[in-house]
This record gives structure tokens, sequence and C-alpha cells, in this order.
């Protein structure tokens, strides 16, 4: 059995930041019953998308027939018409595995009194809508928790449900700008950067996944729910940490560092890709043993023994640097690094971090079916539990593929029923 086992979670999430929060929970065994408008989570058309094999590392594909009788029947167990499109977002099928999955329309009266009955048996609900649309709908905390006293409810949104900012639309970009950390990020001599993809989200669903365990504990312990609210301009802000102490205690302003050419800790071209040397503490660096171990006996000069030094001469080093990672290969330089206890990285692409020698020594990357795209590989457990696992028990739900079991059941809806309310 999951840690989780047992959990009841009400997911009304969609995106990133929500679905990742709930993916969390239900990989370690809570039951999530994901809910999704009618047209489904808007993450269903978030590409990248699901292609016909064309690498060792997908097997399978579309179940023959599937595809046809996505676009023009309904799906199983009493779901919904659709382009079996809607069903290829990578990014969708990854953040809802393991969930299960059924639709309402919250905007009617009739959706909104099935979701609070659904509410009445959950542990936790987490949804992400800005912070008018829950209270809009009647379905605010206060009213939630009339119907269960014991409920945890968690809000994920932009800015948290206060504050001059609580309704103003953000993107991930505008995330790590406000919450301060595209700041040190970056050449200073530059623009400020940031991360590539969704991080910010990614950040706010895990800090959201660990604050509704916290609540759940103490509603184990005393039977009463709360509301958890988590900003996801927080969520950035408190990945600063030193930066914000030493400017609190000191008035110390960390700025984006230099990229020059000298920078022992630059990425580096070698004849086969790239790797990011890391010597050491640059004022503590043994420019000797470095010397030694790239063959490169000009770095013995005075002139590199220490940090100023090698700053005054920054064009000139970073030619030495250049020349002797050039003629390498980047992992015959990264395992011989680590035998000097040097700390290197290899900039990897995505078909070398699949075959990747620790990932297999871990089981991390493991295969999951999906009725639509088939077998392929997706990332495993996030940590290892040695008594409750994490474990894949089915993939992400199709649109509205639960409905028969979740509603019909739950209701007394016929599958005659389900196709009115869909109509």
């Amino acid at each position: 059995p999951g840690a989780l086992e047992g959990v009841r979670v009400l997911d009304l999430t969609h995106h990133i930041a929500g679905p990742y929060c709930t993916k969390l929970l239900a990989d370690f065994g809570a039951d999530v019953i994901k809910v999704e408008r009618p047209e489904g989570d808007p993450a269903r058309r978030m590409p990248p998308f699901f292609d016909p094999p064309v690498s060792p590392f997908i097997k399978g594909g579309e179940k023959e027939g599937f595809e046809k009788a996505g676009e023009n029947e309904e799906f199983e167990n009493g779901g919904h018409k659709g382009g079996s499109d809607s069903e290829k977002s990578l990014l969708f099928l990854y953040l809802n595995t393991n969930k299960r999955g059924v639709t309402l329309n919250l905007k009617s009266t009739h959706g909104r009194e099935m979701l609070k009955e659904l509410v009445r048996h959950a542990d936790v609900v987490v949804e992400n809508f800005s912070p008018r649309v829950m209270p809009s709908l009647g379905l605010g905390y206060t009213t939630l928790r009339e119907l269960n006293p014991a409920l945890v409810m968690v809000s994920i949104s932009n800015f948290g449900q206060t504050g001059p900012y609580r309704d103003y639309l953000a993107t991930d970009i505008v995330e790590y700008a406000l919450g301060g950390l595209m700041y040190i990020f970056g050449a200073h001599d530059r623009e400020p950067l940031k991360h590539a993809l969704h991080q910010a989200q990614f950040k706010a669903g895990a800090n959201a996944a660990t604050a509704a365990l916290i609540a759940l504990y103490h509603q184990r312990a005393t039977g009463q729910g709360q509301y958890v609210d988590v900003s996801i301009q927080e969520s950035m802000a408190s990945a600063l940490r030193d930066v914000v102490s030493n400017y609190t205690y000191t008035g110390g302003v960390r700025r984006r560092q230099p990229n020059h050419s000298g920078d022992l800790t630059r990425i580096r071209a070698v004849s086969d890709g790239y790797v990011l040397p890391n010597p050491g503490v640059s004022s503590r660096v043994d420019m000797g043993e470095m010397a030694d171990f790239l063959d490169a006996p000009e770095l013995k000069d005075e002139k590199f023994r220490d940090p100023t030094g090698r700053l005054a001469n920054a064009e000139e080093l970073g030619q030495v640097l250049d020349r002797r990672f050039g003629s390498q290969k980047k992992w015959e330089t990264f395992y011989a690094a680590h035998q000097h206890r040097f700390i290197y990285g290899v900039v990897q692409s995505p078909e070398e971090v699949l075959a990747n020698p620790q990932y297999a020594a871990r089981g991390y990357f493991v295969d999951i079916d999906h009725p639509v795209v088939g077998t392929i590989k997706y990332p495993g457990a996030p940590l290892l539990m040695s008594d409750t696992p994490w474990q894949a028990r089915r993939p992400a739900p199709t649109l509205g593929q639960h409905n028969r079991e979740i509603l019909g059941e739950r209701f007394g809806y016929s599958d005659a029923d389900l196709v009115q309310l869909r109509a």
C-alpha cells in the first residue's frame, strides 16, 4: 500500500502547479479524483504532444481503433466525445498519472450540487483558480467547511488570496521576476534570466503538496480541517533564502556574476559536447593540481595563482582553458575529474539523460501504458521510500473516463443520464 492510501483528494486544478501538487499525493497512494470542465483541463492542449514512435525509448503507439473511437464515439465508461489529440499532451499525461477523472460543469447548479456531494466524502480539496472564482460559484472554503468540517482545502494562486496583487494575472517568468529570483540569474552585464519551462509552477505545486500533508496531519490528530493559501510568488521568494538574509542583516545585495572567459566554473566546449567544471571554491583552487589534470603547465604561471591574478588575466586564462578542454571528450573528462574530487558535470542531451547509468541503476524512468499513446517512459519517483514506495498504478485519465464509475455509482446515473448530462 502507498503511504497515503485511504486519503481522498478532490482535484479541481488545471494547468501545472495544482496538478503537480495532486500528482505527488496520488503517486504515493492517495485516491485523487480529478474534476475537469466539460472541455477538459487546458493542459490537454499544451505541447509537447505525442507523435508516433521515432525513438527507441518510445514503445507502442496508438492502440488499434482507439483514435477513430476517440474522434467519433463516446469514450468508454460514460465519457466524452472529443478528438484524441486532447489525450496526447505529454505534460498532461505526466501531471495526471494515478488519478481518476470525471467532468462536471461547475457553472451549472446541477454540477455544483454534485461537487458538494463529493466534497462531503473528501479529506482534501485542491484548487488553483483565480481567488475570486470559487467564492463566486458558492464553493468557497466557508461554504465547503459547513459540508465537511474536517476538510483541508488548498488554494494555489499567482499572488495568494489576499493583498493588492490578489487578482493580477501572471506567467512563470512574471513569478520569477516578482519573486526576486531573476535578479541573481544571468551575467551581470546582461538582462536577467529565468530557468526554462515552468519551474515556478512546479515549485508551488511541491509547496502545496507539503502544506496539504501538514494540514492533513493536523486533521488526523484533531479532526479539524483548515484552509491553506499558497502563493506562487512567495514560493519563488522562499527559494532566495540566503540572498534575502544577507540583505536583511548586512545590507549586502547579491548581483548577477560576471561571465568572463577566465571563470573557472564557466561551461566549456569539449570535442563532443560541453562540460561544467568546478575545481572548488575560487579562493582555494589549487592551480597546480588543475594544471596537471588538464595537462596545461601554463596554468602554473604566477599570474593565475590567485583570484585577483586570474581576473586581471581573464582573457588569456580563458584561451588556455578553451584550448585544453577543446581537445577532450566529455565523459572521459567527467570520470577523471571525479577521481580528483573535482565537482564536474556533463551537459546531457535528452537521449543521454534517458540512457544515464545513474538513473538506470535507481530505476528512475518507468514505462506507463496509456490507451491512446501506448507505452512511453515517464519520470518516476522523486524520492524513494522503503516500505510505502512510489507506484505508477494507472495512466492519466482520458476525458471523463471515470464518469460512470464515480458519478454513475455515487448518484445512480445510468449511461443515458451521463450522455444527457454531457449534452
